[in-house]
C-alpha cells in the first residue's frame, strides 16, 4: 500500500490506467506461478522418490517446499530492482510497530521501532508450509494427481491455520514461547526488508493513516490485533 501510495506521487506526470481484464490476468499468472513453484513441484519431486511410509513422505516435501522457497527469496534478494520494494516492506513494519507501541507517528519517531513484525507476510508463508506438513499427513500418499490436487484444495483450509496462528502471535507478543516458535519467519524478514529512508517512512505513515481512517480507527486493545503487517 505505502509502495503504491509513493509510485501515484511520483508518476503525476503520467496517468497509466490498468484495466480490470490486466488485473485479473497479472493475479492469475502470479498465483497460477505461485502454486506451481512451492505446491505442485515439491509434491511431484518427493512422489519420485522411493518413499513407504507416509510421515517420511510429508516431512521430505515440506523440506523441500520450505528450500524452494528460501533459494526464491534468496534470489530476488539480490535484484536491485526489488530494494526499493524491501524499503517499503520495512517502512510498513516500522509504522505499523509504532502504532502498537502507541508512539507518535512522525518519521523520526518510527524509524526507531524495529523493520520485524511478527504478522508479516513472510513469516505467514512460512508457516503455511510448516502446517501443511502436518495437513498432508491425513491425506496420505495417494496417486500424482489426486497428490496435486490435495495440495491445492487444502491451501485454503492451511492458510487459514496459519493465519489464525499468526493473529494468536499479534495478542501474546510477550509469550516468550511464542515468539520463540515464530522466530523462524521473523527471521526470514531479514531477506525481504531494507533499512527505509525517512521519505519512505513517511509514505507508510501515510498509509497506515488512510487505513485507519477506512477501518474507522483502533482502540488501543485492537492494536495488536486488526492491523496486519
Amino acid at each position: 500500500y505505502a509502495a503504491q501510495d509513493a509510485n501515484a506521487e511520483e508518476s503525476d506526470e503520467v496517468q497509466t490506467e490498468i484495466t480490470r481484464g490486466q488485473i485479473v490476468f497479472s493475479f492469475a499468472i502470479a498465483i497460477g506461478f505461485a502454486l506451481m513453484l512451492f505446491k505442485v513441484t515439491p509434491a511431484l519431486i518427493t512422489s519420485w522418490l522411493p518413499i513407504d511410509t507416509t510421515g517420511a513422505f510429508v516431512v521430505i516435501e515440506g523440506v523441500i517446499r520450505v528450500c524452494i522457497f528460501l533459494l526464491y527469496l534468496t534470489l530476488i534478494s539480490l535484484l536491485p530492482d526489488l530494494r526499493r520494494v524491501f524499503q517499503y516492506h520495512a517502512a510498513e513494519h516500522k509504522a505499523i510497530n509504532a502504532y502498537e507501541a502507541g508512539a507518535e507517528l512522525t518519521p523520526e519517531r518510527v524509524q526507531k521501532f524495529s523493520l520485524i513484525h511478527p504478522r508479516c507476510g513472510t513469516a505467514f508463508l512460512l508457516w503455511v508450509m510448516v502446517i501443511g506438513i502436518f495437513v498432508f499427513a491425513f491425506v496420505g500418499q495417494p496417486a500424482w494427481y489426486y497428490l496435486i490436487l490435495s495440495r491445492i484444495l487444502l491451501l485454503p483450509v492451511i492458510a487459514g491455520i496459519a493465519y489464525e496462528l499468526i493473529r494468536f502471535a499479534g495478542k501474546h507478543q510477550g509469550n516468550r514461547i511464542l515468539m520463540t516458535l515464530l522466530a523462524p519467519g521473523m527471521w526470514l524478514q531479514r531477506l525481504t526488508t531494507r533499512q527505509p529512508s525517512l521519505d519512505q517512512i513517511e509514505v507508510s505513515i501515510r498509509a497506515l493513516q488512510e487505513v485507519l481512517t477506512r477501518e474507522g480507527g483502533l482502540s488501543t486493545t485492537e492494536r495488536k490485533v486488526e492491523v496486519m503487517a
